[in-house]
Protein backbone atom coordinates (compact mmCIF):
# COMPACT_ATOMS: atom_id res chain seq x y z
CA UNK A 1 0.00 0.00 0.00
CA UNK A 2 1.26 3.56 -0.80
CA UNK A 3 2.38 5.65 1.64
CA UNK A 4 -0.03 8.20 3.08
CA UNK A 5 1.88 11.69 2.80
CA UNK A 6 0.69 14.49 5.47
CA UNK A 7 -2.01 17.17 3.93
CA UNK A 8 -0.01 18.58 1.04
CA UNK A 9 -1.01 22.46 -0.49
CA UNK A 10 -1.08 21.71 -3.76
CA UNK A 11 -4.49 20.33 -4.96
CA UNK A 12 -6.33 18.98 -7.94
CA UNK A 13 -9.70 19.91 -7.71
CA UNK A 14 -12.55 17.50 -9.84
CA UNK A 15 -16.55 18.46 -10.18
CA UNK A 16 -18.56 16.79 -12.15
CA UNK A 17 -21.73 17.82 -13.92
CA UNK A 18 -24.57 14.66 -13.52
CA UNK A 19 -27.25 15.02 -15.49
CA UNK A 20 -29.49 12.93 -12.84
CA UNK A 21 -28.57 15.70 -10.10
CA UNK A 22 -30.40 19.04 -10.61
CA UNK A 23 -29.25 20.88 -7.86
CA UNK A 24 -25.04 20.45 -8.40
CA UNK A 25 -22.34 21.81 -5.93
CA UNK A 26 -21.20 25.06 -7.21
CA UNK A 27 -17.42 24.73 -8.64
CA UNK A 28 -16.64 28.81 -7.56
CA UNK A 29 -17.60 28.49 -3.97
CA UNK A 30 -15.73 24.61 -3.42
CA UNK A 31 -12.46 26.98 -4.91
CA UNK A 32 -12.88 29.31 -1.80
CA UNK A 33 -13.81 26.35 0.53
CA UNK A 34 -10.32 25.07 -0.92
CA UNK A 35 -7.82 28.28 -0.44
CA UNK A 36 -9.97 29.08 3.12
CA UNK A 37 -8.41 25.21 3.49
CA UNK A 38 -4.62 26.96 2.88
CA UNK A 39 -4.69 24.93 -0.30
CA UNK A 40 -3.65 25.76 -3.43
CA UNK A 41 -6.09 24.77 -6.42
CA UNK A 42 -3.27 24.01 -9.33
CA UNK A 43 -5.56 22.20 -11.83
CA UNK A 44 -9.16 21.55 -12.15
CA UNK A 45 -10.60 18.40 -13.68
CA UNK A 46 -14.33 18.64 -14.70
CA UNK A 47 -16.82 16.66 -16.80
CA UNK A 48 -20.06 15.30 -17.43
CA UNK A 49 -21.73 12.19 -16.45
CA UNK A 50 -24.83 10.78 -16.59
CA UNK A 51 -24.74 9.31 -12.69
CA UNK A 52 -21.78 8.12 -10.24
CA UNK A 53 -19.59 5.10 -10.69
CA UNK A 54 -20.79 2.78 -7.52
CA UNK A 55 -16.42 1.52 -7.73
CA UNK A 56 -14.35 4.75 -9.20
CA UNK A 57 -17.33 7.29 -9.21
CA UNK A 58 -15.73 8.50 -12.24
CA UNK A 59 -14.79 6.88 -15.65
CA UNK A 60 -11.75 5.40 -16.40
CA UNK A 61 -11.20 8.31 -19.08
CA UNK A 62 -11.82 10.95 -16.28
CA UNK A 63 -9.67 9.06 -13.78
CA UNK A 64 -6.61 8.77 -16.66
CA UNK A 65 -7.01 12.71 -16.91
CA UNK A 66 -7.20 13.20 -12.97
CA UNK A 67 -3.86 11.17 -12.99
CA UNK A 68 -2.39 13.01 -15.36
CA UNK A 69 -3.44 16.20 -13.94
CA UNK A 70 -1.86 14.99 -10.66
CA UNK A 71 1.34 14.23 -11.97
CA UNK A 72 1.46 17.28 -14.48
CA UNK A 73 0.95 19.92 -11.58
CA UNK A 74 3.15 17.43 -8.77
CA UNK A 75 -0.33 17.89 -6.58
CA UNK A 76 -0.30 16.43 -3.21
CA UNK A 77 -4.19 15.61 -2.92
CA UNK A 78 -6.85 15.24 -5.07
CA UNK A 79 -10.09 17.29 -3.46
CA UNK A 80 -13.21 16.24 -5.16
CA UNK A 81 -16.17 18.31 -5.15
CA UNK A 82 -18.63 15.83 -3.98
CA UNK A 83 -19.19 13.18 -1.22
CA UNK A 84 -17.78 10.05 -2.06
CA UNK A 85 -18.48 6.61 -0.42
CA UNK A 86 -15.41 5.20 2.00
CA UNK A 87 -14.86 2.47 -0.67
CA UNK A 88 -14.64 5.42 -3.73
CA UNK A 89 -12.27 7.04 -1.26
CA UNK A 90 -10.01 4.19 -1.32
CA UNK A 91 -10.35 2.96 -5.10
CA UNK A 92 -9.39 5.68 -6.10
CA UNK A 93 -6.64 6.29 -3.64
CA UNK A 94 -5.45 2.93 -4.66
CA UNK A 95 -5.80 3.58 -8.48
CA UNK A 96 -3.96 7.70 -8.26
CA UNK A 97 -1.26 6.78 -5.53
CA UNK A 98 -1.96 9.86 -3.28
CA UNK A 99 -4.50 11.15 -0.78
CA UNK A 100 -8.06 11.76 -2.11
CA UNK A 101 -10.37 14.22 0.23
CA UNK A 102 -14.24 14.77 -0.35
CA UNK A 103 -16.41 18.07 0.08
CA UNK A 104 -16.92 17.08 3.56
CA UNK A 105 -13.39 16.24 4.93
CA UNK A 106 -12.37 19.78 3.05
CA UNK A 107 -15.35 21.56 5.25
CA UNK A 108 -14.21 19.23 8.19
CA UNK A 109 -10.45 20.52 8.02
CA UNK A 110 -11.47 24.43 7.94
CA UNK A 111 -13.35 23.80 10.97
CA UNK A 112 -10.67 21.96 12.73
CA UNK A 113 -8.46 25.32 11.97
CA UNK A 114 -11.45 27.83 12.62
CA UNK A 115 -12.35 26.08 16.52
CA UNK A 116 -11.22 28.41 18.96
CA UNK A 117 -13.31 27.78 22.05
CA UNK A 118 -13.41 24.50 24.28
CA UNK A 119 -16.95 23.79 22.61
CA UNK A 120 -16.05 24.25 18.85
CA UNK A 121 -12.82 22.21 19.34
CA UNK A 122 -15.24 19.18 20.91
CA UNK A 123 -18.06 19.49 18.33
CA UNK A 124 -15.42 19.46 15.38
CA UNK A 125 -14.12 16.38 17.10
CA UNK A 126 -17.02 15.08 17.24
CA UNK A 127 -17.91 15.46 13.40
CA UNK A 128 -14.08 14.52 12.39
CA UNK A 129 -14.90 11.28 14.72
CA UNK A 130 -18.28 10.29 13.40
CA UNK A 131 -16.67 10.64 9.60
CA UNK A 132 -13.31 8.80 10.21
CA UNK A 133 -15.59 6.08 11.68
CA UNK A 134 -16.92 4.81 8.01
CA UNK A 135 -13.53 5.38 7.05
CA UNK A 136 -11.02 3.53 8.93
CA UNK A 137 -10.34 0.45 6.60
CA UNK A 138 -9.13 3.19 3.92
CA UNK A 139 -5.50 2.87 3.26
CA UNK A 140 -5.35 0.73 6.24
CA UNK A 141 -5.45 -2.98 5.02
CA UNK A 142 -2.78 -4.22 7.30
CA UNK A 143 -4.98 -3.25 9.83
CA UNK A 144 -7.40 -6.33 9.12
CA UNK A 145 -4.87 -8.68 10.55
CA UNK A 146 -5.96 -9.91 13.78
CA UNK A 147 -2.96 -9.44 16.67
CA UNK A 148 -0.38 -12.22 16.89
CA UNK A 149 3.07 -12.47 18.91
CA UNK A 150 3.40 -13.16 22.60
CA UNK A 151 1.58 -11.26 25.01
CA UNK A 152 -0.57 -9.86 21.71
CA UNK A 153 -2.91 -13.15 21.18
CA UNK A 154 -6.16 -12.12 22.58
CA UNK A 155 -10.17 -13.40 21.72
CA UNK A 156 -9.19 -13.18 17.76
CA UNK A 157 -9.86 -9.17 17.92
CA UNK A 158 -8.66 -7.01 14.94
CA UNK A 159 -6.28 -4.38 14.72
CA UNK A 160 -9.87 -2.07 12.80
CA UNK A 161 -12.29 -3.83 15.55
CA UNK A 162 -10.09 -2.00 18.10
CA UNK A 163 -9.28 0.87 16.96
CA UNK A 164 -13.63 1.32 15.62
CA UNK A 165 -13.88 0.00 19.61
CA UNK A 166 -11.76 2.99 20.53
CA UNK A 167 -13.16 5.59 18.30
CA UNK A 168 -17.25 4.36 19.37
CA UNK A 169 -15.80 5.04 23.12
CA UNK A 170 -14.55 8.34 22.04
CA UNK A 171 -17.49 9.76 20.30
CA UNK A 172 -19.36 8.95 23.44
CA UNK A 173 -16.83 10.82 25.67
CA UNK A 174 -17.08 13.26 23.70
CA UNK A 175 -21.36 13.93 23.94
CA UNK A 176 -21.45 13.29 27.45
CA UNK A 177 -18.87 16.67 27.51
CA UNK A 178 -20.71 18.26 25.02
CA UNK A 179 -24.08 17.55 27.02
CA UNK A 180 -22.13 19.09 29.97
CA UNK A 181 -21.46 22.43 28.11
CA UNK A 182 -24.73 22.40 26.58
CA UNK A 183 -26.31 22.05 30.30
CA UNK A 184 -23.50 25.12 31.34
CA UNK A 185 -25.08 27.28 28.07
CA UNK A 186 -28.69 26.43 29.19
CA UNK A 187 -28.29 28.08 32.50
CA UNK A 188 -26.79 31.27 31.00
CA UNK A 189 -29.76 31.64 28.56
CA UNK A 190 -32.08 30.70 31.64
CA UNK A 191 -30.29 33.83 33.49
CA UNK A 192 -31.02 36.17 30.61
CA UNK A 193 -34.36 34.80 30.03
CA UNK A 194 -35.30 35.75 33.76
CA UNK A 195 -33.99 39.05 33.54
CA UNK A 196 -35.81 39.25 30.09
CA UNK A 197 -33.04 40.44 28.06
CA UNK A 198 -33.49 39.45 24.72
CA UNK A 199 -31.09 38.04 21.94
CA UNK A 200 -30.93 39.12 18.35
CA UNK A 201 -28.66 36.23 16.52
CA UNK A 202 -26.98 36.85 13.01
CA UNK A 203 -27.49 34.22 10.52
CA UNK A 204 -26.73 33.86 6.95
CA UNK A 205 -24.23 32.31 4.03
CA UNK A 206 -20.62 32.03 4.89
CA UNK A 207 -18.71 34.98 3.99
CA UNK A 208 -21.65 37.58 3.97
CA UNK A 209 -20.32 40.07 6.26
CA UNK A 210 -21.47 38.87 9.70
CA UNK A 211 -18.86 39.14 11.65
CA UNK A 212 -17.60 42.75 10.40
CA UNK A 213 -20.99 43.80 11.15
CA UNK A 214 -21.37 42.56 14.31
CA UNK A 215 -17.68 43.88 15.16
CA UNK A 216 -19.34 47.08 14.15
CA UNK A 217 -22.60 47.19 16.01
CA UNK A 218 -20.52 45.82 19.10
CA UNK A 219 -16.99 47.70 18.74
CA UNK A 220 -15.73 44.20 19.00
CA UNK A 221 -13.13 42.64 17.38
CA UNK A 222 -14.22 39.00 16.43
CA UNK A 223 -11.98 37.73 13.80
CA UNK A 224 -13.09 38.51 10.49
CA UNK A 225 -11.66 37.89 7.10
CA UNK A 226 -13.10 37.18 3.24
CA UNK A 227 -13.05 33.67 3.72
CA UNK A 228 -15.69 30.75 4.10
CA UNK A 229 -16.29 30.03 7.88
CA UNK A 230 -14.11 32.87 9.26
CA UNK A 231 -16.59 32.51 12.18
CA UNK A 232 -17.07 28.82 13.92
CA UNK A 233 -17.50 29.28 17.49
CA UNK A 234 -20.76 31.36 18.61
CA UNK A 235 -19.85 34.94 20.28
CA UNK A 236 -21.91 36.74 22.46
CA UNK A 237 -22.02 40.53 23.11
CA UNK A 238 -24.27 42.58 25.31
CA UNK A 239 -25.42 45.52 24.02
CA UNK A 240 -27.16 48.78 24.84
CA UNK A 241 -30.75 49.53 23.04
CA UNK A 242 -32.64 53.07 23.46
CA UNK A 243 -35.94 52.35 24.52
CA UNK A 244 -35.01 48.47 24.65
CA UNK A 245 -32.40 48.81 26.90
CA UNK A 246 -29.75 45.75 26.78
CA UNK A 247 -29.85 43.23 24.31
CA UNK A 248 -27.51 40.04 23.45
CA UNK A 249 -26.15 40.19 19.97
CA UNK A 250 -25.03 36.83 18.79
CA UNK A 251 -22.69 36.19 16.09
CA UNK A 252 -22.70 32.20 14.99
CA UNK A 253 -21.00 30.00 12.64
CA UNK A 254 -21.94 30.64 8.59
CA UNK A 255 -23.90 28.21 6.80
CA UNK A 256 -23.02 26.81 3.10
CA UNK A 257 -24.66 25.32 0.31
CA UNK A 258 -25.60 21.38 0.96
CA UNK A 259 -24.03 21.38 4.60
CA UNK A 260 -23.01 18.17 5.19
CA UNK A 261 -25.32 16.87 7.82
CA UNK A 262 -23.33 15.02 10.11
CA UNK A 263 -22.05 18.90 11.05
CA UNK A 264 -25.23 20.50 11.29
CA UNK A 265 -25.99 17.71 13.89
CA UNK A 266 -22.55 18.37 15.47
CA UNK A 267 -23.32 21.80 15.91
CA UNK A 268 -26.62 22.21 16.92
CA UNK A 269 -25.40 23.62 20.73
CA UNK A 270 -24.08 26.24 18.95
CA UNK A 271 -27.00 26.88 16.84
CA UNK A 272 -29.33 26.26 20.16
CA UNK A 273 -28.52 30.23 20.35
CA UNK A 274 -29.90 30.64 16.71
CA UNK A 275 -33.23 28.93 17.98
CA UNK A 276 -33.88 30.61 21.00
CA UNK A 277 -33.31 34.47 19.93
CA UNK A 278 -35.92 37.05 19.93
CA UNK A 279 -34.92 38.41 16.54
CA UNK A 280 -32.51 37.21 13.68
CA UNK A 281 -30.57 39.36 11.71
CA UNK A 282 -30.08 37.28 8.29
CA UNK A 283 -27.71 38.52 6.56
CA UNK A 284 -26.53 38.67 3.03
CA UNK A 285 -24.67 39.61 0.72
CA UNK A 286 -26.69 41.95 -1.65
CA UNK A 287 -23.72 41.74 -4.27
CA UNK A 288 -23.30 38.34 -4.92
CA UNK A 289 -24.64 36.74 -8.27
CA UNK A 290 -26.41 33.51 -6.27
CA UNK A 291 -27.89 35.96 -3.39
CA UNK A 292 -30.94 34.42 -3.61
CA UNK A 293 -30.01 30.88 -4.03
CA UNK A 294 -27.77 31.37 -0.61
CA UNK A 295 -30.91 33.08 1.10
CA UNK A 296 -32.64 29.31 0.48
CA UNK A 297 -29.91 27.94 2.01
CA UNK A 298 -30.06 29.63 5.09
CA UNK A 299 -33.85 29.18 5.24
CA UNK A 300 -33.35 25.00 4.44
CA UNK A 301 -31.02 25.16 7.25
CA UNK A 302 -33.27 27.42 9.53
CA UNK A 303 -35.89 25.23 9.39
CA UNK A 304 -33.84 21.96 9.75
CA UNK A 305 -33.02 22.92 13.50
CA UNK A 306 -36.18 24.54 14.24
CA UNK A 307 -35.79 28.32 14.00
CA UNK A 308 -38.35 29.09 11.01
CA UNK A 309 -40.19 30.81 12.79
CA UNK A 310 -38.45 33.20 14.87
CA UNK A 311 -39.32 36.87 13.33
CA UNK A 312 -36.51 37.77 10.51
CA UNK A 313 -34.88 40.89 9.51
CA UNK A 314 -32.93 40.88 6.71
CA UNK A 315 -29.99 42.93 6.12
CA UNK A 316 -28.46 43.45 2.45
CA UNK A 317 -24.93 44.07 3.11
CA UNK A 318 -22.18 45.09 0.89
CA UNK A 319 -23.89 47.92 -0.56
CA UNK A 320 -20.96 49.64 -0.96
CA UNK A 321 -20.06 47.04 -4.25
CA UNK A 322 -23.72 48.43 -6.03
CA UNK A 323 -23.56 51.50 -7.91
CA UNK A 324 -24.90 54.35 -6.15
CA UNK A 325 -27.22 52.70 -4.06
CA UNK A 326 -28.41 54.60 -0.54
CA UNK A 327 -28.74 52.62 2.22
CA UNK A 328 -32.69 52.57 3.66
CA UNK A 329 -34.80 50.34 5.34
CA UNK A 330 -37.77 48.60 3.73
CA UNK A 331 -41.32 47.22 4.95
CA UNK A 332 -44.35 45.53 4.61
CA UNK A 333 -47.89 46.64 4.47
CA UNK A 334 -48.50 47.16 8.35
CA UNK A 335 -45.12 49.54 8.29
CA UNK A 336 -43.40 46.76 9.79
CA UNK A 337 -39.20 46.45 8.75
CA UNK A 338 -38.83 43.95 6.74
CA UNK A 339 -34.96 44.31 5.38
CA UNK A 340 -32.10 47.01 5.38
CA UNK A 341 -29.64 47.77 3.12
CA UNK A 342 -26.23 48.90 4.45
CA UNK A 343 -22.94 48.37 4.50
CA UNK A 344 -21.32 46.99 7.23
CA UNK A 345 -16.91 47.82 5.82
CA UNK A 346 -18.16 51.83 5.38
CA UNK A 347 -20.61 52.11 7.63
CA UNK A 348 -23.52 53.21 5.78
CA UNK A 349 -26.83 52.13 7.11
CA UNK A 350 -25.82 51.61 10.61
CA UNK A 351 -28.15 53.57 12.42
CA UNK A 352 -31.14 52.54 10.34
CA UNK A 353 -30.22 48.82 11.55
CA UNK A 354 -30.63 49.87 14.70
CA UNK A 355 -34.05 51.82 14.41
CA UNK A 356 -35.22 48.64 12.64
CA UNK A 357 -34.24 46.33 15.68
CA UNK A 358 -35.70 48.65 17.91
CA UNK A 359 -38.50 48.90 16.21
CA UNK A 360 -38.77 44.57 16.14
CA UNK A 361 -37.84 44.47 19.42
CA UNK A 362 -40.33 47.28 20.74
CA UNK A 363 -43.35 45.20 20.22
CA UNK A 364 -43.55 45.00 24.10
CA UNK A 365 -42.67 48.52 25.07
CA UNK A 366 -45.09 50.46 26.62
CA UNK A 367 -45.44 54.11 25.91
CA UNK A 368 -47.35 56.15 28.44
CA UNK A 369 -48.71 59.68 29.80
CA UNK A 370 -48.52 59.04 33.81
CA UNK A 371 -49.96 61.45 36.26
CA UNK A 372 -47.83 62.46 39.00
CA UNK A 373 -49.27 63.56 42.08
CA UNK A 374 -46.74 65.26 44.81
CA UNK A 375 -46.60 61.87 46.85
CA UNK A 376 -45.58 60.03 43.45
CA UNK A 377 -41.73 61.73 44.07
CA UNK A 378 -40.40 57.89 44.52
CA UNK A 379 -41.89 56.56 41.12
CA UNK A 380 -40.81 59.95 39.35
CA UNK A 381 -37.06 59.45 40.69
CA UNK A 382 -37.23 55.90 39.54
CA UNK A 383 -38.03 56.52 36.12
CA UNK A 384 -35.49 59.36 35.28
CA UNK A 385 -33.35 57.32 36.79
CA UNK A 386 -34.00 54.64 34.28
CA UNK A 387 -33.93 57.30 31.15
CA UNK A 388 -37.51 56.47 30.40
CA UNK A 389 -38.77 60.10 30.24
CA UNK A 390 -39.60 61.66 27.34
CA UNK A 391 -41.21 65.17 28.76
CA UNK A 392 -43.04 66.04 31.45
CA UNK A 393 -45.41 68.79 31.78
CA UNK A 394 -46.73 70.53 35.27
CA UNK A 395 -50.37 71.28 35.54
CA UNK A 396 -51.75 73.90 37.75
CA UNK A 397 -52.93 71.58 40.51
CA UNK A 398 -49.75 70.43 41.54
CA UNK A 399 -49.52 67.24 39.08
CA UNK A 400 -47.16 66.49 36.54
CA UNK A 401 -47.80 64.62 33.48
CA UNK A 402 -44.98 62.59 32.40
CA UNK A 403 -44.36 60.88 28.97
CA UNK A 404 -42.35 57.60 29.03
CA UNK A 405 -41.61 54.90 27.06
CA UNK A 406 -39.52 52.14 28.59
CA UNK A 407 -39.92 48.19 27.64
CA UNK A 408 -42.81 46.44 29.52
CA UNK A 409 -40.66 44.15 31.87
CA UNK A 410 -38.92 47.33 33.25
CA UNK A 411 -42.64 49.79 33.49
CA UNK A 412 -43.75 46.38 36.31
CA UNK A 413 -40.46 46.47 37.64
CA UNK A 414 -40.21 50.22 38.59
CA UNK A 415 -43.66 49.94 39.68
CA UNK A 416 -42.88 47.28 42.14
CA UNK A 417 -39.98 48.92 43.21
CA UNK A 418 -42.14 52.05 44.03
CA UNK A 419 -44.59 50.06 46.00
CA UNK A 420 -47.44 50.71 43.25
CA UNK A 421 -49.31 48.47 40.92
CA UNK A 422 -50.67 49.40 37.63
CA UNK A 423 -54.07 50.52 39.65
CA UNK A 424 -52.33 52.85 41.26
CA UNK A 425 -51.03 54.54 38.38
CA UNK A 426 -53.18 57.43 37.07
CA UNK A 427 -52.65 57.79 32.99
CA UNK A 428 -53.67 60.71 31.02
Amino acid sequence: MFERPDVGERAVLVHIEFSVHEDTEDLGEFRELVTSAGVEPVAEVTGTRKQPSPRLFVGKGKLEEIRDAVAASEADIVLFNHALSPSQERNIERELKCRVLDRTGVILDIFAQRARTHEGKLQVELAQLEHMSTRLVRGWTHLERQKGGIGLRGPGETQLETDRRLLRERIKSINKRLEKVRKQRDQGRRARNRADIPTVSLVGYTNAGKSTLFNHMTTSSVYAADQLFATLDPTLRRLELPDIGPVVMADTVGFIRHLPHKLVEAFRATLEETTRASLLMHVIDCHDSRRDENIEQVEEVLAEIGADEIPVLQVFNKIDLLEDFPPRIDRNEDGIPVRVWLSAVTGQGLDLLFDAIVERLAEDVVHHFVVLGPTDGKLRALLHQAGSVLGEKHQDNGDSVVEVRLQNRDWHQLLARAGMNERDVRLD
